[in-house]
């Protein structure tokens, strides 16, 4: 129960609501944007939008936070095309990004999904936290079979994330529950959730029984096991993360004996 009550503090604080700050400065040929703001997390995903008219607005960009100095409360943004609304039929403009244009920040953070070994943990987890809109991973199981991707790939992820408005992603992974911006696939947080294992489903416990595979391609081949592939999901997202290396260093020292 000490480390269920760890997650619901975490849930509480990551999904109290969207962040919102106007822009200071913007570096156009570097694709760089910063706010001012007291507290974010590096990592966290959003957009930036553009007023063009008294009521109206318009999206311009994707961003993810890559910096936060403390003491300045400076947070360095990379922009991206914004990707998450797509209408050929809609005019693009030639809008850009400007000082005072606003950066929204941890968008759909009221919404999660858990990727989970077994029904067991997924219930566990799920169940203690009251404040999150959880939607079930058979979604995500839907779209990998919809994709031919029995073995999910991260950019099977951006598009759930984007058809349904899920920001939150966790993956239990050997007693440890990693909160991820699940567009950037950026570690959040990593918490220690002491739940037994007893079983493994693959790829993730879901009730979908079989998702349908494509007949060649990155993700076509079934997945053969759980831990070693989402920690290498993890680790080319998160490069230089001393805590994830620390944990799968662990893991394939275990693994090895």
């Amino acid at each position: 129960m000490k480390y269920i009550f760890l997650v619901l503090v975490l849930v509480l604080e990551l999904s109290a609501g969207v962040v919102k700050s106007p822009i200071i400065s913007v570096d156009k040929q570097n694709d760089i944007a910063t706010i001012k703001i007291d507290k974010i997390d590096v990592g966290m995903s959003g957009f930036i939008s553009h007023k063009i008219s008294e009521g109206h607005t318009v999206i311009l960009k994707n961003i993810v936070v890559t910096g936060f100095d403390s003491q300045s409360k400076i947070a360095t943004l990379k922009m991206s095309p914004y990707d998450a609304l797509k209408n050929n039929a809609l005019p693009s403009g030639k809008w850009v990004v400007e000082v005072g244009d606003d950066a929204t920040l941890a968008f759909g953070y009221t919404r999660g999904t858990l990727i989970s070994p077994n029904e067991e943990i997924y219930h566990r987890i799920t169940k203690s936290v009251k404040n999150l809109q959880w939607v079930h991973p058979d979604i995500f199981a839907t779209i990998l079979s919809f994709n031919g991707h029995p073995t999910p790939l991260r950019d099977d992820f951006t598009k759930f994330s984007i058809s349904t408005s899920v920001g939150l992603l966790f993956i239990y992974l050997e007693q440890k529950l990693f909160t991820i911006d699940v567009k950037s696939f950026k570690i959040l947080t990593i918490t220690d959730a002491q739940l037994k294992q007893e079983s493994t489903q693959l790829p993730f416990y879901t009730r979908i029984q079989e998702i349908d595979a494509a007949w060649w391609g990155e993700g076509s081949d079934k997945l053969e096991s759980y831990e070693p592939y989402y920690y290498k999901l993890l680790t080319e997202a998160n490069p230089n993360n001393k805590e994830l290396q620390n944990i799968v260093h662990n893991f394939k020292a275990k693994a090895s004996k």
